[in-house]
């Protein structure tokens, strides 16, 4: 059961009345807080605060501040810890890795990495246009991807189950469960147009399920409204100024996600209502349809088409709000646009089941072409936004940003394959299954399979997959590089000690490995252009032939006909195989607690950002995790008036930094800010460098009192923060706020102090570094005191 303390209290004292702006209430004047905030993968209380006995302040099971049971009264008795900071746990492992459930998560890896894209815009901050156009592009990237999951939906369900494998008499004998779908049965179900309106329910209901844990996660997890300060108007001046992680509104976009959702939504089902019109107008349009049907069959697609324009409309006519909490709603677009488009599916479905008696079935469903559209749209998509994205570099270039502007199209292409595979993936095994002994697409089979151009994506999987062996293996030979010199640097550092040959190698190895992390945009941004290329070719083959890789090269000399076989059929294993292990994964990490855990470390780093671009990815816990630590400390701050060291690690350094952006000035002043292991210059700078790039740092190491931070060079995600100038803002000659790197090991061999080998710390355990506590120590003393207020009736100074 959770405890509630009593400094947990609005920002006043526990009587209701103001604190004192200078000093507080005066029993507490010279209290200070620890307030530690841990990293990626979660942590639990007793861990992070090193004490089996620990309590909790306030909060809930996901996310809360706890203490060791020893200092829950803390406030009452401020002379007990000497000086000594009381240790406070801020843990939010519960948002990221909770129950076994969120392993379901995986499935939408591709709207969480086309969310990260959208924040990955260069940090140019006068061209308004160019950045309304990068957000418009991203936007429409993330669109096309929920249009294309539940085209992969529709695919399976209307074309290969409904379509195909009921319409064919062996297929449909091998399954016994779609016997009442087949001609044969001579059933009510049995005719076309009725078995696709039945197998529409399931991408609809995915689309419906897609919407409502898109609602209920907003309202579990990103639902914290921030503490009010003073609101900025829309167009402030002052606005443009400030950087976007300081602005009220920045971790409260109700509206936006709103509208998305809704958009989505409608996408979801007009794409199905559209699968559903494409395939029951086209026969009618043939000699001896009836003019009924046809008639209200092109009303029905009219209906479509400006469904869909107002869809794009509403994805592309606002983006975030940002200077005040966008608590507002579109009520008419959230509440009528997904209506309206389910009313239109039903139309849809009732038009094609109307009674067709001359209608059967046969080859691919009309609208197979549906696919390659999607690709080129994504591809024209991705080089756009790469444009908006140079351009937008060359107005502020960044040498440390990575890949010079085109970081954000190179994520969206990696948003895109990933689609792709998923999509593909469950169409290749759903085909194979359903084929019996034959190979879909070829003349042996039951069915005739999923369109070419997935045939022909598969194929190109096992050339990217070689491409990507290459760069490892270029990457790879670099690294041995550096660690040969790295063996050199070891020796070197440690004179007059006995030489550990193995010893030294494993720490020279332990430093080159952690520098692969900047090597990572390279890396990327080759991977993506060699994707974008060989979707192109899979695409442009897929149109030309028409046919599998494997028919088309029929005919050709031997060597090409056996490498386009053997491509065709290693990738359909190896997308099928993707997605299966997409499968796997959830069930593994819904059964087993470290698997899980592993994978909430993939959200920790995925899904710090906002949900601006797609509004089906995984929840945004910064949007409970920062609001959490910035009411603490202005209630804190304000009941007590005392002192805080804000301690993070890793993830945690992010969240803190984005903590103190959001506090008030008279908080903020009473706050130092400490993080080690930290990725705020080393990955978040560098590829979101609009929020945490040179500008942002510089502006937060000036308006926090004291900053510093500790690495490593064995660890592969802190670095340093590179900002000039003393770690305090009233202690001009002082340290700068980097310190490192830190020795790792502590020691080299035995000493008194270590008599057993030391190990290689790398990103963890820096509260083991004797250096932590002596920089904890100097923060507090660098904080301004607290004077305390007089007693009533005392002259001034008496």
């Amino acid at each position: 059961m959770a405890v509630t303390h009593p400094d947990s209290a609005g920002p006043g004292g526990r009587d209701g009345t103001p604190a004192n702006e200078e000093g507080g209430h005066g029993e507490n004047g010279g209290l200070a807080l620890e307030l530690l905030v841990h990293g990626v993968g979660g942590a639990t209380p007793q861990e992070v605060l090193d004490d089996p006995r620990t309590v909790r302040v306030t909060g809930d099971d996901t996310a809360g501040i706890h203490r060791r049971a020893d200092d829950a009264g803390a406030e009452r008795q401020p002379g007990r810890h000497g000086g000594e900071p009381v240790p406070e746990a801020y843990c939010w492992g519960g948002l990221t890795s909770g129950n076994g459930a969120r392993a379901l998560w995986l499935l939408l890896l591709p709207f969480m990495v086309v969310n990260l894209a959208h924040w990955m815009r260069p940090s140019a901050t006068g061209s308004r246009t160019l950045i309304r156009v990068y957000g418009l592009l991203v936007r429409l990237v993330a669109l096309s991807l929920t249009v294309l999951l539940t085209a992969a939906a529709c695919e399976v369900a209307l074309d290969l189950v409904a379509w195909q494998c009921a319409g064919s008499r062996a297929c449909a004998e091998s399954r016994t469960w779609l016997g009442f779908l087949s001609p044969e049965h001579g059933g009510w179900w049995s005719q076309p147009g009725r078995r696709l309106a039945l197998a529409a329910l399931v991408p609809a209901a995915l689309t419906g399920l897609l919407w409502w844990l898109s609602h209920h996660t907003w309202s579990a997890y990103e639902s914290a409204p921030p503490p009010v300060h003073e609101p900025l108007r829309e167009g402030d001046p002052g606005t443009a100024h400030q950087p976007a992680l300081r602005l009220p509104g920045f971790w409260y976009g109700r509206r936006l996600v709103a509208r998305l959702r809704a958009a989505h939504t409608a996408a979801g089902f007009l794409t199905v209502a559209a699968a559903l019109a494409a395939a029951a107008t086209r026969y009618d349009r043939k000699p001896g349809g009836s003019f009924w049907l046809d008639l209200f069959g092109w009303c029905l697609e009219v209906s479509l088409v400006l469904a869909g324009l107002f869809v794009l409309w509403v994805v592309s006519s606002r983006g975030r709000t940002e200077s005040v909490p966008d608590d507002r709603l579109d009520r008419a677009v959230v509440r009528f646009l997904p209506g309206t488009a389910l009313g239109l599916l039903v139309l849809a479905a009732v038009h094609a089941a109307w009674s067709r008696p001359g209608w059967r079935s046969g080859g691919l469903l009309p609208g197979d072409e549906t696919f390659g559209v999607i690709a080129l749209g994504q591809g024209a998509l991705v080089l756009a936004a790469a444009w908006a994205g140079h351009r937008l570099h060359r107005t502020e270039p960044d040498s440390r940003s990575a890949l010079h502007g085109f970081r954000g199209a190179a994520v969206a292409v990696f948003a895109c394959a990933l689609g792709g595979v998923m999509s593909g993936g469950v169409a290749q095994r759903v085909a194979d299954w359903l084929d019996g002994p034959g190979t879909p697409g070829m003349s042996d089979g039951y069915i005739t399979g999923p369109p070419a151009v997935l045939s022909w994506n598969a194929a190109v999987i096992p050339p990217l997959l070689a491409v990507l062996v290459v760069i490892a293996a270029y990457f790879a030979g670099q690294t041995w590089r550096v660690r040969r010199e790295q063996i050199d640097v070891v020796r070197a550092s440690h004179p007059g000690e006995p030489e550990d040959t193995a010893r030294t190698r494993r720490i020279a190895g332990v430093t080159a490995t952690a520098r692969l992390t900047d090597c990572a945009p390279w890396f990327i941004g080759a991977t993506a252009v060699v994707t974008l290329l060989l979707g192109g070719v899979a695409v442009a083959g897929a149109w030309s032939t028409g046919e599998v890789p494997g028919r088309a090269a029929d005919g050709a000399p031997g060597v090409i006909e056996a490498v386009a076989q053997t491509s065709q059929a290693l990738g359909s294993w190896l997308m099928g195989l993707g997605f299966l292990l997409f499968l796997a994964g959830g069930r593994r990490a819904y059964r087993d607690a470290a698997v899980r855990r592993t994978i909430g470390i993939l959200w920790d780093v995925g899904t710090f950002w906002p949900r601006a671009a797609h509004p089906f990815a995984p929840p945004c816990y910064a949007e409970r995790a920062v609001p959490d630590l910035t009411w603490r400390m202005e209630t804190w701050t304000g009941s007590t008036g005392g002192r805080i060291v804000l301690s993070g690690h890793s993830q945690g350094s992010v969240l803190a930094a984005a903590a103190v952006w959001q506090l008030s000035p008279r908080a903020r002043r009473r706050v130092a800010l400490l993080t080690y292991g930290s990725p705020l210059e080393r990955l978040y700078g560098r590829w979101f460098p609009a929020y945490f790039g040179p500008g942002p740092l510089h502006a937060l190491h000036h308006e926090v009192h004291c900053w510093r931070n500790l690495w490593r060079e064995t660890d592969p995600i802190g670095g340093p923060v590179n900002l000039p100038g003393p770690a305090c803002a009233d202690d001009p000659p002082g340290p700068d706020v980097d310190r490192g790197p830190l020795g790792d090991p502590l020691a080299y061999g035995r000493t008194p102090e270590h008599p057993l080998p030391a190990p290689i710390l790398g990103h963890f355990e820096y509260q083991a570094d004797p250096v932590f506590a002596e920089e904890r120590a100097a923060l507090l003393d660098r904080l301004p005191d607290v004077p305390k207020p007089r007693a009533a009736g005392a002259a001034p100074g008496g």
